[in-house]
């Protein structure tokens, strides 16, 4: 039985994921940042453990006990535990974008490496990234998140590279919007940490509060997690997984117009979208 870690379980394309990935063969050991979010886990036979990417100790545990579990064989690993914070660039202080980095980069660059030497032991082995059609096309208001997926981007496919011939493959996953609690995460981060009645942006936020509080517009083009898991199933069993898988239509569309655009006209129009 194949082993693979997957992050961010307690809601979302984790939860999804982990429990699919348990049904079709796979043994999973799945992540929350909370005790109290692993019974739901554990009920549906799923191993579960606490890890916050930004508690080093609690990575270094994981990936111990797994070791441990499994004689230290892990087949695949999918980083996927991240959130957004929204705000203008110049409204977010260095702290808030630090702290962005360091659940949406470092924490995933600490846990991967920890990964990779066990999977070079058996000459083998699958890291799939979760990032985001924001990890190659930049929005308003979605800065912190946005920079923190090109980083992602440029780390994991030097890391693809740079792993070829090992017997590891590494992939990028990029969603476009999909039904998880991710909205809902980024108003509680929008409100905590952006002064929305004295930036200049005050009346644009009011547009961005509607948008992700639900009382907006709906977006029509948004897919379940279920999308996510069928590019999923091929990035960890394909014998050449591809190094990015674009989900939604409106991913597939934005990718397609940066390449077909002048780079003036193409950011023009991505400065005309709500």
């Amino acid at each position: 039985m194949p082993s693979i870690i997957v992050t961010g379980c307690s809601s979302g394309i984790g939860a999804y994921c982990a429990e699919a990935l348990k049904r079709d063969g796979w043994r999973v050991f799945a992540t929350v940042r909370k005790p109290d979010q692993m019974q739901a886990l554990e009920d549906k036979g799923i191993e579960a453990f606490v890890m916050d990417y930004t508690d080093t100790d609690s990575i270094a545990r994981l990936v111990d006990t797994v070791a441990e579990r499994t004689g230290g064989r892990i087949d695949a690993l999918f980083n996927n535990g991240a959130y957004g914070q929204p705000g203008a660039v110049e409204d977010l202080s260095t702290d808030v974008l630090r702290r962005q980095f360091e659940t949406n980069v470092f924490g995933w660059h600490d846990l991967t490496r920890r990964i990779i030497p066990l999977m070079r032991a058996q000459r083998r082995g699958r890291i799939v990234q979760c990032s985001s059609i924001l990890g190659l096309l930049p929005y308003r208001w979605r800065g912190a998140y946005t920079a923190s997926k090109y980083a992602l981007e440029g780390l994991s496919l030097t890391l693809r590279m740079e792993l070829e011939g090992s017997g590891i493959q590494v992939s990028l996953i990029e969603p476009g919007p999909i039904e998880s609690r991710f909205t809902a995460n980024a108003l509680a981060k929008i409100r905590e940490n952006i002064d929305l009645v004295h930036s200049p942006h005050a009346a644009e936020y009011s547009k961005q509060l509607a948008r992700l509080d639900g009382s907006g517009p709906v977006n029509r083009h948004k897919l379940g997690p279920d999308a996510v898991y069928k590019v999923l199933q091929h990035a960890l069993t394909a014998t050449r997984a591809r190094p990015h898988y674009l989900v939604t239509k409106p991913a597939k569309q934005g990718a397609l117009l940066k390449r077909l655009l002048p780079a003036d006209l193409f950011y023009r129009l991505m400065r005309s979208l709500d």
